[in-house]
């Protein structure tokens, strides 16, 4: 990401991180719905308005410290509540769900290239052409590290959901039991800086492969 100052960084990442969290959330509320649970569609939380996920910590706080710090941003929303019992099947189902979200981000990320792709097409000449780049190229950015990091097979998160889905009985059942744990291990990975090793590779490939199939290196 070029060098911006702190307005113009927040004016070219407030919509790819909210459509990041937004899209990602909705995404398991849509597949659930689906599969024959209904609870995010009774709650109102199968929309794209950004104030029925927000959450005031993980939606602005922590990504807008990490913003302005410089590291790989990252967040969440408030998750979209899904009645295991009313999935037809529920073990398959609910890995189904969860992989939801790392699939819309994937979409996103296409997406955001797109318009980084239309932005070189107008110029840095023009008036949206530059920041249509710089929006872009944020979108990928959050939408890729979004996407590695929610596959990383931890509970809750959406790997760890997958993975419980994936395992036989007992070891799905050990794998669920770290689902309280799962938040504070992410945070001793990150403070070590494990997490940065473990992801950051996956993310650049990503975005390097992207960048490539759509011309923007």
């Amino acid at each position: 990401m070029p060098d911006l100052s702190t307005p113009q960084l927040v004016a070219v990442a407030i919509l790819p991180l909210l459509f990041a969290i937004t899209v990602h959330e909705v995404a398991h509320g849509w597949v659930a719905k689906k599969f024959g649970d209904p609870t995010a569609q009774r709650l109102g939380r199968l929309t794209l308005n950004p104030l029925k996920h927000i959450d005031p910590v993980g939606t602005v706080l922590v990504p807008g410290l990490l913003l302005l710090l410089g590291g790989f941003v990252f967040g969440w929303a408030k998750p979209v509540p899904v009645t295991w019992e009313n999935l037809r099947h529920p073990k398959r189902d609910m890995a189904i769900v969860a992989v939801a979200g790392p699939a819309a981000n994937l979409l996103m990320a296409l997406f955001w290239a797109i318009v980084a792709r239309i932005g070189m097409h107008l110029g840095s000449s023009s008036w949206i052409g530059l920041p249509m780049q710089y929006m872009g190229l944020f979108g990928i950015e959050i939408n890729a590290v979004f996407m590695i990091l929610n596959l990383i097979p931890i509970p809750p998160l959406d790997g760890g959901r997958v993975a419980v889905g994936l395992l036989p009985g007992r070891f799905a059942w050990q794998l669920s039991r770290l689902e309280p744990y799962g938040f504070f291990i992410l945070l001793a990975l990150l403070a070590s800086g494990i997490l940065g090793v473990l992801i950051g590779p996956p993310i650049r490939g990503f975005e390097h492969l992207l960048m490539a199939l759509l011309g923007l290196g």
